[in-house]
């Protein structure tokens, strides 16, 4: 059950961040609203946000979910892969301490970045091993998890070109099942899982994101929506348009907790 998360507006300079997809230059302003009806939809599902100012430093800095990973027991700062993306993690320290106290972090020449961690329900992490986290990284994060009492397993996908992060085609949904792209579905360390597989077309639909009793889905992929609605979940569709041309997702762009 969430009740918080951390959120910050995309900076005016959003344009000039990281993206491998050629899918146009975002609008800014039409960030600003997408941004806005994402924090709205957050809200609705019950949690309290905490809102910090946009940063044009760091263009990338709204993905929240990839500088922390935040758990019921412990959150841990991260290393992100991205050298551009590094100064993002001291940004986050002050206001993840209020609710945590000291921090753990990632160290050198581990990295991490949180859109590669999977809390797949029960106590059990999924850690993806990709362009961004590497297998030190990944090594740090699952023992810190295990000294907090989960148990954790990676997900090595550095062959799957068309992924970035882990939760780009994969995220968890409750009850043991998760969404997955079917570039995924084979991989052994999701065998034990019952998936929710995406039809063609629809690839970037797979990074839904389930606040409490809602799951939020990117608007404009109706065949997987409606399959989540078949299953008995409700359904939110967000805008997100502006920031699939950034590689951004529902679960980056905040850190939940």
């Amino acid at each position: 059950m969430f009740t918080r998360a951390i959120v910050r507006p995309p900076g005016s300079n959003f344009a000039d961040g990281l993206t491998t997809v050629n899918l146009g230059v975002p609008d800014y302003q039409k960030a600003l609203e997408q941004h806005e009806q994402y924090c709205a939809a957050l809200t609705q599902a019950g949690l309290t946000l905490t809102r910090l100012a946009a940063d044009t430093r760091f263009p990338d800095a709204t993905f929240m979910e990839d500088v922390a990973v935040a758990t019921p027991r412990g959150a841990i700062l991260t290393h992100p892969g991205a050298p551009t993306r590094a100064g993002e993690v001291e940004t986050i320290r002050a206001t993840l301490s209020q609710y945590y106290g000291p921090l753990s972090m990632i160290d050198a020449p581990g990295t991490l970045e949180g859109g590669d961690v999977c809390n797949a329900g029960d106590g059990h992490f999924l850690i993806g091993i990709s362009r961004r986290t590497n297998e030190e990284g990944a090594r740090q994060l699952s023992a810190w998890l295990a000294r907090l009492g989960y148990t954790s397993q990676c997900v090595d996908f550095r062959d799957r070109r068309s992924i970035l992060h882990l939760t780009t085609g994969m995220t968890a949904l409750g009850h043991h099942r998760l969404a997955v792209v079917p570039e995924l579905a084979d991989h052994p360390a999701l065998r034990d899982y019952e998936l929710v597989r995406t039809v063609p077309g629809e690839a970037y639909a797979a990074n839904c994101l389930r606040v409490n009793d809602v799951v939020l889905v990117a608007a404009g992929f109706p065949t997987f929506e409606a399959y989540l609605q078949r299953l008995g979940y409700h359904t939110v569709a967000v805008e997100m348009s502006e920031f699939q041309k950034m590689d951004g997702g529902l679960t980056c762009l905040s850190l939940r907790f």
